[in-house]
């Protein structure tokens, strides 16, 4: 499991456009917001998503980005984009690599099978590539606010959290 003030392991992973996006790209430049989510189209993983693109233009304000990485593959990840009206870009980890790197993704003995399964998570990325923040096996409900007012923090912008929870 990967801890504030550790180096985020950088990547390159195509978006559901079929772009690469390069993590490195924002050293220097922006913040960044990654989550990691088990798969497009669950009602859990929708309803992180949908508040996640609510509040992107609150991020972008504070200098972030907001990437949602699974394993699906772009075209899932286009049609999971185009049917939630989702905004913020998505990324496919079909073979897990960079999941692996953040310790989000894990075996499970189920049916005398192992099977891959992820821990629902969410990393906070300073502009230096340092982890700020990191959250594993979080909810859904009301995440993406508290994320933004600990980025809101990043830039010196301290204003209390409405909810005390912890993320």
């Amino acid at each position: 499991m990967l801890q504030p003030g550790q180096q985020a392991p950088m990547f390159s992973l195509p978006d559901a456009d079929m772009e690469d996006f390069d993590l490195a790209s924002l050293r220097g430049k922006q913040h960044a917001v990654v989550f990691f989510y088990p798969k497009d189209g669950t009602p859990y993983c929708t309803r992180e998503a949908i508040e996640f693109s609510d509040h992107e233009a609150e991020f972008n304000r504070h200098s972030c980005v907001i990437l949602g990485i699974s394993r699906d593959d772009c075209l899932a990840h286009a049609e999971f984009r185009d049917k939630n009206g989702l905004s913020v870009r998505l990324l496919s980890d079909v073979d897990g690599t960079v999941g692996h790197k953040y310790g989000v993704y894990h075996y499970r003995e189920q049916d005398g099978h192992k099977k891959l399964v992820v821990s629902r998570s969410t990393f906070i990325i300073d502009k230096q590539g340092i982890i700020r923040h990191a959250f594993y096996e979080v909810p859904t409900k009301g995440h993406a606010a508290e994320v933004f007012q600990l980025v809101k923090q990043l830039n010196g912008s301290r204003q209390p959290c409405k909810s005390q929870k912890t993320p």
